[in-house]
């Protein structure tokens, strides 16, 4: 089934291109996009089966995130933005959230998850207010989420929630005005005393797993690195695709020869090709030991999570990188409007993301220097 969904994800290429590269900056992608990974078949690789998902493991995951991300930034990133909402609600929540929330398949959901609001609870209800930021692909979510402190009726300390609610109820407010990633429309939004049940929320520091594969296990934090990943590697591949499709026919002014038949230009291209083989092995090397960890202890330990964390840095923050040297070498072809210059903008744009941070790598000296 998997070879057959990366098929279908490949087939879309030209289409899903197309309509990324037609977006006037600033504006949502439109719905066509999201209707035509539905009809492939590829809505859900990450959400449970049990709630209609298609229950991927890590590994393929990976490969759609990728595929989906190589025809377009954007697209890639509302889709995986979306699998991701859904997986999370898709696994944590209890059967009677689930079942309202999925009534009707896998929804199209964003949303932001730090914790910018508040919830009090109230009977079987949680009240949230807060202000976000960064809701990727809201324009099309029929069901949005937002992160919150929720103060128990009895007062006691707060506890961090991941609430969802239908996405009528929040108060789009625009503000995406960007270099990258323009067609995300990654809109900031407002909650004012939202009204949401209980059963729509889980506990962001200890889900219960109620459904799901041994990657659900592995929690959010680790769940939205191996996104990431997915996605940087997929832009990277397109940027490293177009400029090793223009070598033969592109001569630098002053020039004499084409890249393809400049030593420096080979040596160039053949270490950027080996940066990005280098990473993706490390991404899914990192993937595949946290989840079999899940799968054998029940969760992954510190030094997985970290790992595959430092993985999705790594690729993003080497994929910003080998998009500029690429752009370097193209010269005047990717300063003007195209992939080349798509996918430049796009990496930088994620490259700012909190699982891009250099503290990542901080994260992960700690834990390799405590066990020397």
């Amino acid at each position: 089934m998997t070879d057959a969904l990366l098929d279908a994800a490949r087939d879309l290429f030209p289409a899903l291109d197309e309509i990324g590269a037609a977006v006037p900056p600033g504006e949502a992608l439109p719905r066509k996009a999201m209707d035509l990974l539905a009809d492939a078949g590829l809505v859900g690789p990450m959400v449970p089966e049990e709630v209609g998902g298609l229950g991927l493991d890590v590994l393929a995951t990976l490969d759609l995130y990728e595929e989906v991300a190589r025809a377009d930034g954007s697209v890639g990133w509302c889709y995986f933005a979306s699998d991701l909402t859904a997986a999370y609600f898709g696994a944590y929540l209890p059967d009677s959230g689930a079942e309202r929330v999925f009534a009707e398949g896998v929804p199209t959901m964003a949303g932001q998850f730090a914790p910018n609001g508040t919830a009090r609870a109230e009977g079987d209800e949680l009240v949230l207010d807060g202000d976000y930021r960064f809701g990727s692909g809201l324009a099309h979510a029929t069901w949005a989420g937002a992160g919150v402190m929720a103060t128990p009726e009895d007062g006691g300390d707060p506890d961090y929630l991941f609430a969802c609610f239908p996405a009528d109820e929040v108060d789009v407010q625009g503000g995406w005005d960007v270099m990258g990633l323009q067609a995300t429309a990654s809109y900031d939004y407002a909650v004012r005393d939202v009204r949401v049940p209980t059963d729509q929320s889980f506990d962001f520091f200890v889900p219960t797993v109620h459904r799901g594969r041994d990657l659900h296990r592995l929690g959010v934090i680790p769940l939205t690195a191996a996104g990431h990943a997915g996605w940087a590697l997929g832009v990277t591949r397109r940027v490293l695709d177009e400029l090793e499709g223009l070598a033969a026919s592109t001569t630098r002014m002053g020039a004499p020869s084409s890249l393809a038949e400049s030593d420096r230009a080979l040596v160039e291209i053949g270490e950027l090709e080996g940066r990005w083989h280098a990473g993706r092995a490390f991404v899914r090397e990192a993937a595949a030991a946290a989840e079999a960890e899940a799968r054998d202890h029940g969760a992954a330990g510190v030094r997985a999570q970290t790992l595959l964390r430092e993985a999705a840095r790594h690729v993003n923050q080497g994929g910003a990188d080998i998009a500029r040297q690429a752009y370097l070498l193209a010269g005047t072809t990717a300063l003007r409007d195209g992939p080349i210059q798509r996918g430049f903008r796009d990496l930088h744009a994620g490259a700012q993301h909190f699982f891009a941070s250099p503290s990542v790598a901080a994260d992960l000296a700690r834990v390799v220097l405590a066990e020397a």
